[in-house]
């Protein structure tokens, strides 16, 4: 990449005085990481003092400590606290022997009142009173009392100051990063992003400007100012639209039900478009609420906002069909100037989003529906890839919000337990009844956009950009970061993988058929344009799925659904993105055809079946909220446990345990809605510790398994954790004994590894070996297997010299993530289903070379006949021009000698030759005209 390093952002900011924070994060290393931490202060220093940023002269330094902490736990408090006083007491050490400025915000006990102003359980991030009393120790530890301005001027100067502090991340810490300035930034970056980025500097200058005007009380014109920054370069579509490909000609009403093809029996209805309701443009995330509310998340700024645009403004609506018709009518702005809300969820104590660095909370205090206060929880997240930032929210069933996140991005996010870090894949669990925040599970994978929670709170994930669809479960093992778990095995049939894919919902309505309960649905965005239904069937101690039918199929070639959810009446809601363009890295982020204006909410019934009459959740009394518990419905128990833990845990728990004590033993799903008793417990963090060993020793092996996972994330609360732990291990499921499994890689290595020893003497299989194999060799302390590096293939005939090398360079090419094996898969076959076609003994691989470097090169994008199978061609295959001539050489030549294909090396001189005579060629390749030139 070409990130400018830190002294080079320093140098081009030209700074006197150089104030730096540190201490907090580096505190959680303890008495341990003290020195380390000190040794590394005193560097910093003296690199510091060396530089003349400003042209002339060192600059001053001035270190500031943490402030006191503050935390409802009183152990862990005294924990955080303790560690606190010894880093600032070595912070003021080093400042004293250096000869800097030391500004101690904790010399004396909570001397900001921060306890009495509770931003969040952490007091991380205050409330504006204790920042002002911060603000005028530092200034005043920094600069004497003297010289302060007057009340009349600080709002003015305290708006300049929010303004420029917005403007300035946008500029040093831009979203899509990697396309700005790392490995994305070809081959669409170079006509952009420079001109941006000068624009961006230009804008927070004048906002700079504006700040030293306020403080003079004087004004400043930043329109006038703005006018005058750089005009940017127009963006030339790379996009041939047609039928097949995605359209410029949208469809509306019902020629756009017309395109829809639904299985048997079921209906598809438009609910909601952007023609009624216009703020519902770019459709991203669905929910319900408790009052059987639509909620969704609007992102027209996508892929990022564009400097001298309008700010942005994505929003959350809330959708209600108030007379019953199937249809909205009324619609909500329940928060605006959001950017880029990439996840979601409600949970009891107000929304959290998804907002690039930061996880927000809204909070509606009047009952107004809007959003009247903005909280920022946690802050850290890494969204230099805007379609990789957490997203696709999903609440387990005690409540804690799962959030994906995708490859490329690097992570670190201070909380009240420490900072929590993430490379590339995985997913973050983050608990709004602890504030906490953990990497429940380290992946190698692309980019998940689907969650989803079966009726025994078991996790699946789909990888979005790969095909696959996986349990979760077997992933969470922990390792240290920067490893990662080995990936569970995916569960979808081969001849039904799609790609790319976006939103996950299990089937649990009686307004379905009886026969497709509990199936799992998938929708598809590219080529495969619609729903897949598939059957979830046990495998070993996993699971495994059969193709049931496409329940949801459109010929429209810019629907894009996004995210799906049933609706307290039973009925399938389905969000359209509705785009020609879809792909992120395929097209320049300004490409004008990205849509901003369109978006869909659809609604899937089942006619012959009566809708589900929707069960009282909103405000409803404990006994009609209990009785939910015994519905079928995950939904309704899923909004139920949600409205229950917003009400106070010192009346819900002794009524609801009044209620268990009262049903029925013979009852049907007696042992579930004990779990359902116990996940409410949870969901207010006083997990009931008698119920839980009860259901432990469930008959059924899914009830102990969930126990099993309810006691890994209470191990704050249970005393004897591990002593539960080492029952479970030698339980006669192995299903159990794999969650026991995962449980104690959670633990400390003795009393882990211990657990993990009386799991071994029992039966294992293909799910719970490779899960025992990582928790054992993270307690140990060893390096975990990746399963990212493959095993590279022999070569159809034997290769030598310079052919052999470049073949086995070209493997490690054609699996980078967003390369060939995105598409065209491992083995080379492809995804039919998805209509990507193979590679595999075709005549475009083995056939003519400077056709082959030519697509390679510039890309291609429209119908292709491969192997005498027609392909639509809607997703343009990359160009791959950012590949130096060797890169392209080796991908070339090992695709040329593998799938059994067979045929010469390409070299780099070859390729540089037809580089350097297709120069000239600007967007995708058409294969019609290429095989007009080169043909078969």
């Amino acid at each position: 990449g070409s990130m400018p390093t830190p002294d080079e952002w320093l140098t081009q900011l030209n700074p006197g005085i150089i104030i730096a924070f540190f201490g907090f994060n580096e505190s959680f290393q303890g008495q341990a990481g003290l020195e380390n931490f000190k040794a590394e202060l005193r560097a910093w220093i003296k690199h510091t003092k060396s530089q003349k940023y400003n042209g002339t002269s060192a600059p001053r330094i001035a270190l500031v400590s943490p402030t006191t902490f503050e935390h409802p736990d009183a152990a862990h408090k005294n924990k955080v606290s303790t560690n606190l006083i010894l880093y600032t007491q070595g912070m003021d050490e080093v400042a004293k022997a250096e000869s800097v400025i030391f500004s101690n915000l904790s010399s004396e006990k909570d001397p900001f009142n921060l306890n009495s102003f509770p931003a969040n359980q952490s007091k991380l991030l205050f409330k504006p009173l204790p920042y002002t009393k911060i603000s005028r120790k530092i200034y005043n530890d920094l600069f004497g009392t003297s010289g302060r301005l007057s009340s009349a001027t600080d709002p003015s100067i305290y708006h300049a100051v929010h303004e420029k502090n917005w403007q300035w991340e946008k500029y040093y810490k831009i979203p899509n990063g990697v396309h700005v300035y790392g490995r994305r930034h070809n081959p669409f970056g170079p006509k952009n992003y420079p001109a941006e980025l000068k624009k961006l500097k230009q804008m927070t200058a004048n906002r700079d400007q504006a700040i030293w005007a306020a403080a003079q009380g004087k004004t400043f014109d930043l329109a006038a100012a703005d006018a005058k920054t750089i005009n940017l370069p127009e963006i030339k579509t790379n996009y041939r639209p047609s039928d097949k490909n995605g359209t410029t000609e949208y469809l509306y009403g019902d020629d756009a039900l017309a395109s829809f093809t639904t299985a048997p029996g079921y209906q598809i209805d438009l609910f909601a478009s952007e023609k009624k309701f216009p703020n519902l443009a770019n459709p991203v995330q669905i929910t319900f609420d408790n009052k059987g509310r639509l909620w969704v998340a609007t992102m027209p700024t996508y892929p990022h906002w564009k400097p001298g645009e309008p700010k942005p403004n994505d929003k959350l609506l809330i959708y209600e069909d108030t007379n019953n018709d199937g249809k909205a009518d009324k619609e909500i702005v329940f928060a605006d100037k959001l950017h880029l809300p990439t996840g979601f969820e409600i949970s009891h104590d107000g929304i959290y989003v998804a907002q690039g660095n930061h996880l927000l909370r809204l909070q509606d205090t009047n009952g107004d529906d809007k959003a009247d206060v903005r909280e920022i929880i946690l802050s850290g997240f890494d969204d230099h890839d805007t379609h990789h930032v957490i997203s696709a929210f999903c609440a387990d069933p005690s409540g804690a919000i799962y959030m994906g996140e995708g490859t490329f991005l690097h992570s670190n996010i201070e909380t009240a337990h420490g900072p929590i870090r993430s490379s590339n894949g995985g997913f973050f669990r983050y608990s709004p009844q602890r504030n906490h925040l953990e990497r429940t599970a380290r992946l190698s994978i692309p980019n998940p956009w689907g969650t989803a929670f079966d009726r025994f709170g078991q996790p699946f994930f789909l990888e979005t950009s790969d095909p696959d669809l996986h349990w979760m479960t077997p992933a969470s093992v922990k390792v240290d970061y920067g490893q990662f778990c080995p990936k569970p095995p995916t569960i979808l049939e081969r001849n039904q993988r799609v790609r790319p894919t976006s939103g996950l919902e299990f089937i649990s309505s009686r307004h379905f058929p009886d026969e497709v309960q509990d199936d799992v649905l998938l929708n598809n965005t590219i080529g495969f344009l619609g729903t897949k239904q598939h059957q979830i069937l046990h495998s070993e101690s996993g699971y495994k799925t059969k193709h049931r039918q496409d329940l949801l199929t459109s010929k429209d070639g810019n629907f894009r659904p996004t995210d799906l959810e049933f609706a307290p009446d039973g009925s399938l809601y389905l969000c359209d993105w509705h785009n020609v363009l879809v792909g992120h890295m395929q097209h320049s982020a300004r490409d004008p055809l990205r849509d901003h204006k369109h978006g869909r909410i659809y609604r899937i019934t089942y006619p012959d079946r009566p809708l589900v009459k929707p069960a009282k959740i909103d405000n409803a009394p404990l006994v009609a909220l209990f009785y939910n518990f015994t519905l079928p419905e995950d939904r309704t128990r899923y909004r139920t446990r949600r409205e229950l833990r917003a009400r106070d845990p010192q009346k819900i728990i002794p009524a609801l345990k009044e209620w268990i004590a009262n049903l029925k033993p013979n009852m049907p799903r007696y042992d579930h809605i004990l779990l359902e008793a116990l996940w409410v417990t949870w969901g207010f963090d006083q997990l009931d510790e008698a119920l839980l060993t009860r259901l432990l020793k469930s008959k059924n092996p899914k009830v102990r398994a969930a126990a099993v996972d309810a006691l890994r994330y209470n191990g704050h609360r249970i005393a004897n954790q591990s002593e539960l732990l080492a029952r479970a291990a030698s339980d006669q499921s192995t299903c159990v004994r794999l969650h026991t499994t995962i449980a104690a890689s959670w633990l400390a290595p003795k009393q882990g590894l211990s657990i993990l020893k009386e799991v071994a003497k029992n039966p294992s299989d293909k799910w719970l070996a490779p899960v025992l194999e990582t928790a054992t060799a993270h307690l140990e302390g060893q390096e975990i297997k990746s399963d990212a590096a493959e095993k590279i293939p022999q070569p159809t005939s034997p290769l030598k010299g310079e052919a052999l090398t470049f073949f086995k360079k070209g493997h490690e090419v054609y699996s980078r993530e967003g390369h060939c094996i995105t598409c065209h898969q491992s083995d080379g076959k492809g995804l039919p289903a998805a209509m990507f076609p193979p590679l595999a003994g075709t005549k475009w691989i083995n056939g003519s070379e400077d056709r082959l470097i030519k697509l390679t090169l510039h890309g291609l994008l429209g119908p292709i006949e491969v192997k005498g199978k027609k392909y639509p061609g809607q997703v343009p295959m990359t160009a791959f021009q950012q590949l130096n001539n060797e890169e392209i050489a080796a991908v070339l030549t090992y695709v040329r000698n593998t799938f059994s294909n067979n045929a010469p090396m390409v070299t780099p001189a070859k390729v540089a030759e037809v580089r350097k005579a297709t120069n000239a060629q600007n967007g995708f390749l058409a294969p019609a005209d290429l095989l007009k030139e080169h043909p078969h």
